[in-house]
C-alpha cells in the first residue's frame, strides 16, 4: 500500500473514532517492525522520525525505507517529520514523500513561533500536507536534546496561535514529557479548557510515560495522535544487550535483528491494542 496523505489520515481517525500512534523510527529494524505492528493490530497511524535522527541519513533514504516495508501493507500509514526544525529540512522531506509535517518553534518566543509555523503551513499546504505545531515546552529528553524547561501550553494563546498559523494539529504541553526518565502527571482540567478552544485536533508527545488509561481519558478531549518512540528503543536496544550480557563474545547480528524486530513489533502491537483499548 502507497503511504497515506497526513489529512486523509486525520479523517480516518476521525471516522473510526481513534486516537493514532506516531512510532518514532531510527533504522530499518524499528521502521520494519512499526509496519508489520500496524499490520497485525489491522489499524493505520503514522511512522516518524525527527529532523536529528535524519543526521543519520537522509529524508530520501528514509522514505524509500518506509516505501519499502510498506509494499505488502494493507493499513494506511503517513509518513511524518517530527520535530522539525528547519525550513530546510521541511522542503526536503516533502520533496523525498513525506505526506505529514511537524514544525517545532515552541522554543522561539510566541511571535516568531508564530511566524516560523505560518511559513511552513504555507509552503506545506500549497503540496496539500497538513502540519502539525507545538505551543508550550515539553521537557525531558528526545533524541540528542535535553530540555529542562516545561512551560504548559497557556489556553489562552490557542486561538491565536491557531488562526494565524492556519495549523492543522496541535502538539500541546499538559505535564507530558519526552523520554523515560521523568514521570509525566498530565494536567486534565487544563486539556478540556485547550480541547474547548482548540479548532484542530490536539497531539501529545512522549506518549511512552503516559499510562494507557490517561491516554485513553485524553482520547475524549479532542486528542487525535500521541508520540512513542523511548519505549521502542528501549526493545531494540535490550535485544542487543541482553545478547551481549549471556555471550561477551557474541557476533551473529543477522538473528539479532530479526530478533530485534520481533520484539519492537510486540511492543507497537500492544501499544495500539492500549492505546484504543482493542
Amino acid at each position: 500500500m502507497q503511504l497515506v496523505n497526513g489529512f486523509k489520515l486525520m479523517d480516518y481517525a476521525r471516522e473510526k473514532q481513534l486516537v493514532l500512534p506516531a512510532f518514532n523510527t531510527t533504522n530499518y529494524e524499528l521502521t520494519a517492525a512499526i509496519i508489520k505492528g500496524y499490520q497485525v493490530a489491522g489499524l493505520g497511524g503514522y511512522i516518524a522520525i525527527s529532523s536529528s535522527n535524519l543526521k543519520l541519513s537522509s529524508p530520501k533514504i528514509i522514505a524509500d525505507m518506509v516505501k519499502s516495508t510498506m509494499k505488502d501493507a494493507s493499513v494506511p500509514v503517513a509518513l511524518h517529520l517530527d520535530h522539525g526544525k528547519s525550513f530546510e529540512d521541511v522542503k526536503a522531506c516533502i520533496e523525498a514523500g513525506f505526506t505529514s509535517i511537524m514544525v517545532d518553534a515552541s522554543h522561539l518566543p510566541f511571535e516568531e513561533n508564530i511566524q516560523e509555523v505560518r511559513k511552513t503551513v504555507e509552503y506545506c499546504h500549497f503540496y496539500g500536507i497538513p502540519v502539525e505545531a507545538e505551543l508550550g515546552a515539553i521537557g525531558g529528553k528526545e533524541d540528542d536534546h535535553i530540555s529542562e524547561e516545561d512551560a504548559k501550553t497557556n489556553p489562552e494563546d490557542v486561538k491565536e496561535f491557531i488562526d494565524r498559523t492556519n495549523c492543522d494539529m496541535l502538539a500541546i504541553s499538559i505535564g507530558n514529557v519526552h523520554g523515560m526518565d521523568l514521570s509525566p502527571n498530565l494536567d486534565f482540567p487544563l486539556l478540556e479548557e485547550i480541547a474547548t478552544i482548540s479548532s484542530v485536533p490536539l497531539v501529545l508527545h512522549g506518549g511512552s510515560g503516559i499510562p494507557f488509561d490517561q491516554v485513553r481519558k485524553a482520547k475524549q478531549h479532542n486528542l487525535i495522535k500521541v508520540n512513542y518512540g523511548s519505549d521502542l528503543r528501549q526493545a531494540f536496544i535490550r535485544t542487543f544487550g541482553q545478547a551481549y550480557e549471556n555471550n561477551n563474545n557474541e557476533f551473529d547480528i543477522m538473528s539479532l535483528s530479526k530478533l530485534a524486530i520481533e520484539n519492537v513489533e510486540e511492543r507497537v502491537e500492544a501499544i495500539i491494542a492500549e492505546v484504543n483499548g482493542k
